[in-house]
């Protein structure tokens, strides 16, 4: 049996495959199926470590994006989708899958539309409440459509669409107070708040939380992920607002946290800062913790703004719009927050109620189960 994988561009994308395949695995393995191969098809392998650790082969395929503002590149990648589409059709043909299960965004695009040629079935996820423009095109011909949010189901036919949540790796669910406190060198009896960019890191966010360092740190503790890119930046503000300051050792900026970091900094945390995308809200939700949601103005659909609000309405975080984002309406809702243990209390309980922890398992055995059809 043989499955693509599709999708791309994000963390947002790339980390509910990486979901999905280990619970295909898992699945496959325990109806006696050891026969599984996982291939993923997208323009970059976002993470080729982890694909060589997980076993899912990458096969590049180019794809052009759609910008909504002037670009010189938006003169060349109508003919990067063509070619990708024809070497898409190429390796669909060399590699006939079974089922080609797509997160959407435009990576997908050639490896969907070479799959419609060959009637390979294709199961589609939708992480957004408002779905990309790729997710609303390629429903028309999939099987099988699950959505994350009740919102998007107002997008896609009644009779193909399933509220399923948004896969979370069950390893980022792991973790121990113990390992945190080891790993981040944390204070006893100090809340700690965690602030998450995205997988590309947030400078909107990173500023903000550089220009109430000093105030943060008097009541609290900083594991901050300031994105690759903008670690420098974060590093040089963060040692100019604390300069001479004792509380420094408060402060743990990460350019990335993998895995074991990432399952182990949200054990420790009280409170979450982080943009909207749908696979961070869903990770959040799984956690438990109370969110403060900063949405990416201007993202594609407004998605992020949706989502924020969507999860918002359930009682589980506030939203700050970016055009709001001052030092202190940032620093007034942190301590609202957290002097006010039964309003924690109800953000945690509504986290959990909105948290679909078997998202992975659904789809998967969806996929398994069209492909066992097709075959």
């Amino acid at each position: 049996m043989r499955i693509i994988l599709t999708g791309g561009g994000t963390g947002g994308h790339f980390y509910p495959l990486v979901a999905v395949a280990r619970s295909l695995r898992e699945l496959s393995a325990a109806n006696g199926a050891s026969n599984l191969e996982l291939i993923y098809a997208s323009d970059d392998p976002y993470d080729a470590d982890l694909l060589k650790k997980e076993g899912i082969r990458f096969l590049q395929i180019p794809a052009g994006k759609i910008r909504r503002y002037f670009s010189l590149k938006n003169f060349s990648d109508p003919f990067k989708s063509f070619w990708g589409i024809l070497k898409a059709v190429w390796i669909i043909y060399l590699n006939l899958p079974d089922v080609v299960f797509a997160k959407g965004g435009y990576a997908s695009f050639p490896t969907l539309y070479a799959a419609r040629i060959f009637g390979i079935p294709i199961v589609l996820h939708e992480t957004d409440a408002v779905p990309g423009k790729v997710s609303v095109w390629a429903s028309k011909f999939a099987k099988r459509i699950a959505i994350s949010f009740p919102e998007s189901k107002n997008f896609f036919p009644d009779d193909r669409a399933v509220l399923t949540g948004n896969p979370v790796r069950r390893e980022v669910l792991a973790g121990t107070s113990e390992s945190s406190k080891e790993i981040f060198k944390l204070e006893d009896n100090l809340p700690v708040i965690l602030v998450l960019g995205g997988s590309q890191g947030a400078e909107k966010i990173n500023e903000a939380i550089s220009d109430i360092l000093p105030d943060l740190l008097s009541f609290s503790q900083i594991i901050h992920q300031s994105g690759k890119n903008n670690v420098e930046g974060a590093m040089l503000r963060a040692r100019s607002v604390l300069e001479g300051s004792s509380l420094i050792s408060r402060y743990h900026l990460h350019p990335f946290l993998n895995e074991n970091e990432y399952a182990n900094a949200s054990k420790a945390a009280s409170l979450i800062i982080s943009r909207a995308g749908g696979g961070s809200i869903f990770e959040i939700a799984a956690w438990n913790i109370p969110a403060i949601l900063i949405p990416l103005a201007g993202s594609a659909q407004n998605h992020q703004r949706e989502n924020a609000y969507s999860y918002a309405r359930t009682g589980a975080a506030e939203v700050i719009e970016e055009a709001n984002l001052s030092k202190h309406i940032l620093l007034d809702r942190i301590q609202k927050i957290l002097v006010d243990q039964a309003r924690i209390g109800k953000m945690k309980q509504s986290a959990a109620e909105f948290s679909k922890l078997d998202a992975a398992d659904k789809i998967a055995s969806e996929i398994l189960r069209i492909a066992l059809g097709h075959k």
